[in-house]
């Protein structure tokens, strides 16, 4: 049975034919749309390597039904450079040594973009780590990606009060 559903992909309308309905949106990512920043870490929702934003939310894409997100706006993390310029939450993150090997990264980086469209943190140290406890560093930098967040926060809450007094 085949199954055609809609996204909208780091910006681009895709429609998509699944020929299996339990393909997981991490699957049809890396093995159909050769989307590969995402990482398969797992399978089973617990490392957060495949975190990808569904619809501005934070999501694990091992545990999510492609057919499932018809319809939405998917981001990766491909999609969150503009051109050469990197995302904020991207240059916070090399700025602050917030990785190591890198594998971990994508996940983690898109958790932070979600975490901060949420607001939840307001650049409290405990409560990031508390909001990023899903995505595992195998590698142990989690003071940097603690860091990298808080000056994500900080960048982004500068950027809004210059934009508000422009």
């Amino acid at each position: 049975m085949s199954l055609s559903i809609s996204l909208t992909i780091n910006g681009d309308a895709r429609t998509i034919v699944l020929e299996d309905p339990r393909v997981t949106l991490l699957d049809l990512l890396r093995e159909r749309l050769q989307l590969t920043g995402t990482k398969k870490g797992c399978d089973r929702g617990q490392c957060g390597a495949c975190t990808v934003l569904v619809d501005g939310r934070r999501i694990n894409s091992c545990l999510t039904l492609a057919m499932t997100v018809d319809g939405a706006h998917v981001t990766t993390i491909e999609g969150l450079a503009t051109g050469d310029e990197l995302h904020p939450v991207q240059a916070a993150f090399l700025e602050c040594d917030g990785l190591q090997c890198g594998y971990c990264t994508p996940g983690q980086i898109m958790s932070a973009v979600g975490l901060i469209a949420e607001g939840q943190a307001a650049g409290d140290p405990e409560r990031v780590r508390e909001l990023m406890s899903g995505n595992i560093c195998r590698c142990g930098a989690y003071k940097g990606i603690t860091e990298a967040v808080l000056v994500a926060i900080e960048k982004d809450a500068t950027t809004s009060k210059e934009r508000d007094a422009a």
